[in-house]
């Protein structure tokens, strides 16, 4: 056994890549700094939890299992390498302004999670997306202390209350901006900002006609839950500009839906977006921003796969380009002013830097039954004729040495005897002898 062979088996060059690693001693490393990482700054990750767990007294800090370790450190390097792939593509497609992003507290609420972003997001106005009240209270605490250009984007339901703490976040000098997610929220934005004397900075979130089919897209499309249709937009420009407010409207928001899986869906959602977009524009809206919602995914399997809903056929460069183009295009064509580009990119960001340390209390293995000569020649007997003609073309592809073929007759020869056994054609013994017969196959041909 090797180190290499412990890369292979976790896969761990494909979902930990840049971050983790199998290092010479067998030990997951981690490297907070991605690919910029120094040999002498890899992190053993046993080191680590030894030092955490062991006594007192020896020199440990004494802390029992389960821990969460984290490592701000690669928090950094996905905020600026996010920030680095918008910086390239804005450079390289001539976008006529810049990225800047917003991190949605609710994808991790921890303090020191939400401190650090804001920290290290600073020297590129990076802000915070909130979705409740509490999260708005946490997120305008943080804030103060962050980039005063950093934006302060207001989503979720929306009570009078919200919106007045909202109002008063921009009463501070907070960059913040109440994204309409329901028709009715603007009558309440406009009556309260009258009552407290302040231009609000209002945003809307449409409801798309491109919809994201996987896992995470439920939310997704013209039936979506969540934003408004084009006739409540045009409802409610058309109530703004009754109220002498329509330069308030800057920002236009929308959410294709989380681990968005390809490029060419995403280039889909954006595109139709910057149409609506560009529309605002044209009816006088004071647009400024158009906010591209979260969906950039993680590759958790390592597959690099767009079928797959725990995977992503798209790194961050691709994204980013993608984004800039689609926006650049529709812009271009119509005209219009480029937007300031965001995102509020949440599991990208956070989910390489922490990792959670359990103690194994238990372990399963399985154990097939013994096949005899006798009672092999027994199960065979019972098998229909499909089934015996799988055995046979195992046993001919075994006296061969064609390792794949044995594999193929006998996953074949499995699926036949399960849906005997579904019939009530195959006893369980039987179902049990097959079992034995694919395992020993598996382990002869692994032995090879």
């Amino acid at each position: 056994w090797s180190p290499e062979l412990s890369s292979d088996l976790y896969r761990i060059d494909g979902w930990g890549a840049p971050y983790f690693t199998v290092n010479s001693s067998g030990d997951i490393s981690v490297r907070p700094h991605g690919t910029d990482t120094l040999p002498h700054q890899e992190i053993d990750l046993l080191k680590v939890v030894k030092k955490a767990s062991d006594p007192i007294k020896t020199g440990g800090l004494g802390l029992q299992l389960p821990l969460v370790v984290r490592f701000p450190d690669v928090l950094k390097n996905r905020l600026e390498s996010l920030q680095s792939a918008f910086d390239y593509a804005v450079q390289s497609e001539g976008y006529e302004a810049h990225y800047q992003g917003v991190y949605p507290v609710k994808c991790n609420q921890d303090r020191f999670v939400v401190e650090d972003i804001v920290k290290f997001g600073s020297g590129f106005r990076f802000g915070l997306e909130a979705g409740s009240k509490p999260e708005l209270l946490l997120a305008m605490s943080s804030l103060c202390k962050g980039s005063s250009e950093g934006l302060l984007v207001c989503n979720g339901f929306k009570d009078a209350e919200y919106i007045s703490l909202a109002l008063v976040a921009r009463k501070l000098q907070l960059n913040t901006v109440i994204v309409l997610e329901q028709e009715e929220e603007l009558d309440l934005v406009i009556d309260i900002s009258r009552k407290m004397a302040v231009q609000p900075v209002i945003g809307l979130r449409a409801k798309l006609r491109t919809k994201h089919s996987g896992h995470f897209g439920s939310t997704s499309g013209e039936k979506g839950k969540f934003g408004l249709t084009t006739t409540q937009i045009l409802r409610v420009v058309r109530k703004l500009k009754e109220s002498g407010m329509l330069d308030c409207l800057q920002l236009l928001h929308f959410h294709i839906g989380s681990q968005i899986p390809s490029t060419e869906l995403l280039a889909d959602g954006v595109g139709e977006a910057a149409q609506v977009y560009s529309e605002l524009v044209r009816l006088g809206a004071g647009m400024k921003f158009i906010d591209i919602g979260g969906g950039l995914g993680i590759d958790y399997d390592g597959t690099k796969s767009s079928d797959s809903d725990v995977s992503v056929g798209y790194g961050l460069q691709d994204y980013a380009s993608t984004v800039v183009q689609a926006v650049r295009f529709v812009c271009d064509r119509k005209n219009v002013k480029h937007p300031v580009i965001c995102s509020e990119s949440g599991r990208a960001i956070v989910s390489h830097h922490s990792v959670l340390i359990f103690e194994a209390v238990s372990s399963t293995t399985t154990r097939s039954q013994e096949l005899s000569s006798m009672s092999l020649h027994s199960f065979v007997e019972k098998l229909n004729d499909d089934a015996r003609a799988d055995y046979r073309n195992l046993s001919a592809a075994a006296i061969r040495g064609e390792y794949d073929t044995c594999m193929l007759y006998a996953d074949q020869l499995k699926q036949r005897c399960v849906d005997q056994f579904k019939d009530g054609n195959l006893d369980m013994e039987q179902l049990a002898a097959v079992d034995a017969v694919c395992d020993f196959v598996s382990k002869a041909i692994g032995a090879s």
